[in-house]
C-alpha cells in the first residue's frame, strides 16, 4: 500500500487541532460547527447508551428507538420500521432540494463484549456482545451531525432537506441492502457517512463486493453403525462441497476471498446427519467477479448433492457491490477534516492505549493522532465489504474514518469494544460530528460541488440505474420472533 502523507498539526486544543474561530468560515458552517460544540454532551450520552445496549444485527430495538426519539424531539419527522425491518428508520427535516443523506449505524457484534478497560475483562452486567466496530460512536456522531445541519438550516433559512438514515444490521451486511432494494435512498443528491477506526482520513479504497449465502443439504437419518447403508449424510454433502470449493481456490484471482463456517453438521456421531448447513462469503474487487465465482460454487453444491444422494437448497442472504468512490466529495470532506483536525488525546488516554497494546503484545504506539491525507489515486481494495456500497451506486457518497481505537489492535474484537466505551472514543465521535455538520452545510449552499459530484458519479456508473444483488421479492432475513 502507498505511504500516506501525514498532516502534522501544530496548533492544538483539547479534542481538535484547529479552532473554528480561527477560520474564516461562512456563517452557515460556523453555526453548524457551534451546534456540534453545544451538543457534545449529547454525543457522549448517546455513545455510552449505545455501548451499554450492545444490540446485535436486526435486534437493535432500544438503540434504534433511542436515536429516533432524539431526532423526533429535535423536530425531524421519523418513519420507523422501513423496508420491512423493525429497527430501520428514516428521519427527515426540511423539504425540496438539495436532499442530503447522513448514514447512521448502531448494531454490535456477538461475543466481543468487554469492560472499558485495557485488558480482557467481562462486563459486570454479563452482556457478552460488544461495540467492536464502534457503531455506538457511529450512530451518535451521525445523529448529532444531522441535528447540527438542521440547526444551521433553521438559523439561516436554508432550502433543502437533511435525511438521517438509521440503518441496522451492517455487521451482517443486510440493512442498507434491503433499504436500497426498497428505494429508501432514491432521490438523494449526496450522502455522507463515516466509520470509527485506528486512523483519521477520507476513505479512498473501494473494499470488496460480496455474496453472503447459505447452502442447506437434506439427507436421510440412520444408525451410523447398525444400518448406515440406509442413511444419506447431509454432512457428507457439506464436506464434499467444501472440498470442491477448496480445490477451486487454485483457480481464482489473487483478489478473491472465499470463507465459510458450518453452523449445523449433525446432532450425534451415531446418527447419520439428515440435515447440515454451510454458510459462505465470496468476495472480490467487483460485482462481476463475485457473480462469476458464486455461479461456480453453486454448481459445486449441486454436484455435492448428486454425489451424496441428498437434496440441497441455496439462500442468498445478502450481496453488495464494491464502494463507488466520489473524488469531488472526498476532496470536500478532506478540506473540512483539515478545519476540524484529528482528535487530540490526553496522556492518560494514550497510556490506556499503550497498556492495551502491551496486553495484546503489539507495538505500543498509542492512539494515532495524525490526519492522513488523500493519495492522488484510489488505493487498492483492502478489508472487507460494506452495505454502504449499495448507497454509493444510488447517489454520490463519501466516507471518512476517525481514530477511536488504539493502533494495531485487532478489529471486531474485545479490545476495540473496550476503546469504544471510553472518553477517547467519544472524542473521535465529536470530530466526526463536526466534519458531517460542516460538509452538510457545504452541500446545502454550494451547488457547484453537488454538480461536480453528480458528474463524477454519472461517469463512474455510466448512467446505469442501480440493480440490487437481491431478488426483488425477497424479504429481509429477520430473526425469529422468539429471538427479538
Amino acid at each position: 500500500m502507498k505511504t500516506r502523507t501525514l498532516l502534522m498539526v501544530g496548533c492544538l486544543l483539547a479534542g481538535t487541532a484547529v479552532t473554528a474561530g480561527a477560520q474564516d468560515l461562512p456563517p452557515e458552517k460556523q453555526t453548524a460547527l457551534e451546534a456540534v460544540t453545544t451538543l457534545e454532551p449529547e454525543v457522549r450520552r448517546l455513545s455510552m447508551e449505545l455501548w451499554r445496549h450492545a444490540e446485535t444485527a436486526l435486534q437493535e430495538h432500544a438503540s434504534a428507538e433511542l436515536l429516533a426519539g432524539v431526532l423526533e424531539a429535535e423536530g425531524f419527522t421519523v418513519e420507523r420500521g422501513v423496508a420491512g425491518m423493525p429497527t430501520a428508520f428514516v428521519a427527515t427535516y426540511g423539504s425540496g432540494s438539495p436532499r442530503i443523506g447522513v448514514l447512521a449505524e448502531f448494531d454490535a457484534l456477538p461475543g466481543v463484549g468487554n469492560a472499558a478497560v485495557p485488558r480482557r475483562a467481562p462486563r459486570e452486567d454479563g452482556v457478552t456482545s460488544g461495540q467492536g466496530c464502534g457503531h455506538n460512536l457511529f450512530g451518535a456522531a451521525s445523529v448529532v451531525g444531522a441535528m447540527a445541519i438542521k440547526r444551521a438550516m433553521q438559523a439561516h433559512d436554508l432550502p433543502g432537506t437533511v435525511v438521517l438514515y438509521g440503518t441496522p444490521a451492517e455487521e451482517t451486511v443486510v440493512g442498507k441492502v434491503y433499504m436500497a432494494k426498497a428505494g429508501v435512498f432514491d432521490g438523494l443528491d449526496a450522502v455522507v457517512e463515516w466509520h470509527p477506526g485506528t486512523e483519521t482520513g477520507v476513505r479512498n479504497q473501494p473494499g470488496r463486493a460480496m455474496n453472503n449465502f447459505e447452502v442447506e443439504f437434506f439427507g436421510q437419518a440412520a444408525h451410523a453403525s447398525a444400518d448406515p447403508w440406509n442413511g444419506r449424510s447431509a454432512l457428507d454433502a457439506v464436506e464434499l462441497m467444501n472440498y470442491g470449493v477448496n480445490l477451486m481456490r487454485e483457480h481464482v484471482k489473487p483478489t478473491t476471498r472465499i470463507h465459510y463456517v458450518i453452523p449445523r453438521g449433525g446432532e450425534a456421531p451415531n446418527v447419520v446427519p439428515e440435515y447440515a448447513k454451510v454458510w459462505y462469503y465470496v468476495r472480490d474487487v467487483d460485482r462481476e467477479s463475485v457473480e462469476q465465482y458464486y455461479e461456480r460454487i453453486l454448481k459445486i453444491a449441486e454436484g455435492a448433492a448428486l454425489a451424496t444422494g441428498t437434496e440441497h437448497r441455496v439462500f442468498l442472504i445478502t450481496g453488495v457491490h464494491e464502494y463507488n468512490l466520489n473524488r469531488p466529495l472526498q476532496e470536500l470532506v478532506e478540506a473540512n477534516m483539515k478545519l476540524v483536525g484529528p482528535p487530540r488525546f490526553t496522556e492518560a488516554e494514550q497510556a490506556f492505549a499503550r497498556e492495551l497494546q502491551a496486553f495484546l503484545e503489539v507495538e505500543q504506539s498509542g492512539f494515532d493522532d495524525e490526519l492522513h491525507l488523500l493519495e492522488p489515486e484510489p488505493e487498492p481494495p483492502s478489508g472487507g465489504s460494506t452495505d454502504v456500497a449499495e448507497v454509493s451506486y444510488i447517489a454520490p457518497t463519501v466516507g471518512f474514518s476517525v481514530t477511536t481505537a488504539a493502533a494495531n489492535i485487532p478489529w471486531h474484537s474485545w479490545a476495540a469494544t473496550a476503546c469504544h466505551g471510553t472518553e477517547a472514543g467519544v472524542k473521535g465521535a465529536v470530530v466526526a460530528a463536526k466534519v458531517i455538520a460542516l460538509t452538510g452545510a457545504d452541500l446545502l449552499t454550494r451547488p457547484e460541488v453537488l454538480a461536480a459530484a453528480k458528474a463524477f458519479f454519472d461517469e463512474q456508473t455510466g448512467g446505469a440505474p442501480y440493480v440490487s444483488p437481491i431478488p426483488p421479492d425477497q424479504d429481509p432475513p429477520l430473526p425469529p420472533a422468539t429471538d427479538r
